[in-house]
């Protein structure tokens, strides 16, 4: 994948302007006119042919005391090209999106000129990428073809490219919840550590996409303001200090990778927050973890990628939600098709779950009983549409 400049272009859409920039003025009035709902007697009928003179008034009114959640009602859908990975995990954790991104599964890592990927990621990728697909065709290639054998050697392999590696994703969010990102995102840079390597470059990577943001004309000076003080939501601080608590409410700290991660917070119902490692720790792809040589050498190699926080990195998770919200979380994860890595994440805090909420003989440990017999199309409540005939995925044992 090519490190090309990030570029963002805004898809079809009634603001979109015929050079492809945002019509921002127009979204605006509307906002304005949307603003004046709550009071006018005869409707947003009569709204819409009102002097704009008097919607002006509304916007400056609405823009100026931070009542902004009109313009919650516009709504923008981004193509994001050539952004780093992590920092769409970064604008990922907020949630008032939707979001539809190049899967690792389907992305071979091809170093191209000018490239951000090293040539020891291009070389290490190949070589654990064939490590991979013999391991998995030795010990599934009953139930997986080679096609499939590929992509999951693929996803397994990207466990040493970096976290920067570029994506590509369509991003769409309202004209508020843009410009309140970037106001976190110009706090970020602020406050950025320039001797943290990690630090540097994203707040590098930020800078550039909040350029490109203003290029398209979303930015609107009054909704960059932040006066509420607040920060991005990806990360946290003393996490191993938190304490745990299962009810009906929950919150679990655990180790997972970058790429866990990424999975983890596509889950909008709940709320996650990452803290680097003072020591740096990988994940192990247990379809490796019983060749003692194998993993010597899986963490050596990482040795040598450690310097561009490979997606293998270790990082702290804090995960916070609701019984409900998490049980809907095991309805995704706890299948065959999941990533192996946040499915046995999802196992381990479901078994940790049943057992805390046993042992202080809450209600609900009768009804998270019926969750813990194996994957989703055990559970009593779920029509799982398309049978894998795979009994190590069903009964959570898979190994890759």
């Amino acid at each position: 994948m090519e490190n090309t400049k990030i570029k963002v272009g805004i898809l079809p859409n009634q603001f979109l302007k015929s050079d492809g920039t945002f019509d921002k003025e127009e979204a605006i009035k509307l906002s304005g006119k949307i603003a004046g709902e709550c009071y006018d007697k005869e409707g947003f009928a009569h709204l819409v042919n009102e002097p704009e003179q008097k919607t002006m008034r509304r916007v400056d009114m609405t823009l100026n005391i931070g009542h902004h959640s009109v313009y919650d009602h516009i709504w923008i859908s981004f193509n994001l090209q050539n952004i780093p990975k992590i920092l769409a995990m970064v604008i990922n954790n907020e949630h008032q999106y939707t979001t539809s991104e190049k899967s690792a599964r389907y992305t071979p890592v091809i170093k191209q000129e000018g490239s951000i990927i090293t040539d020891e990621e291009e070389r290490l990728y190949n070589k654990w990428l064939e490590i991979f697909k013999l391991k998995i065709k030795s010990k599934y290639g009953y139930i997986y073809n080679d096609s499939k054998i590929q992509k999951l050697a693929q996803e397994n392999a990207r466990y040493l490219v970096t976290v920067f590696m570029p994506t590509q994703m369509i991003y769409s969010t309202s004209l508020r919840q843009i410009n309140y990102i970037v106001s976190w995102m110009q706090k970020y840079i602020k406050n950025a550590d320039m001797n943290n390597e990690f630090e540097k470059k994203l707040a590098s990577s930020m800078r550039e996409l909040i350029n490109e943001l203003g290029n398209v004309n979303v930015l609107e000076d009054r909704l960059l303001k932040n006066k509420k003080h607040l920060s991005l939501s990806l990360f946290g601080e003393n996490l191993d200090e938190k304490e745990e608590h299962f009810g009906d409410c929950y919150s679990t700290t655990y180790k997972g990778s970058f790429a866990q991660y990424a999975q983890a917070q596509r889950h909008r119902t709940l709320d996650y927050q990452l803290e680097m490692l003072d020591e740096k720790e990988y994940f192990i792809p247990p379809i490796i973890a019983d060749d003692p040589m194998l993993v010597d050498e899986w963490l050596g190699d990482m040795q040598i990628v450690k310097g561009v926080n490979p997606q293998g990195e270790l990082v702290r998770i804090y995960e916070t939600g609701s019984y409900n919200n998490f049980i809907l979380k095991c309805k995704e994860r706890l299948c065959s098709a999941a990533q192996l890595e946040i499915m046995l994440q999802t196992k381990d805090n479901l078994l940790k779950y049943k057992k805390a909420l046993e042992e202080s003989n809450n209600p609900l440990a009768k009804d998270i009983e019926k969750y813990s017999h194996g994957a989703r199309c055990t559970f009593p409540d779920f029509e799982c549409q398309a049978d894998c005939n795979f009994k190590e995925g069903k009964t959570l044992v898979r190994k890759i």
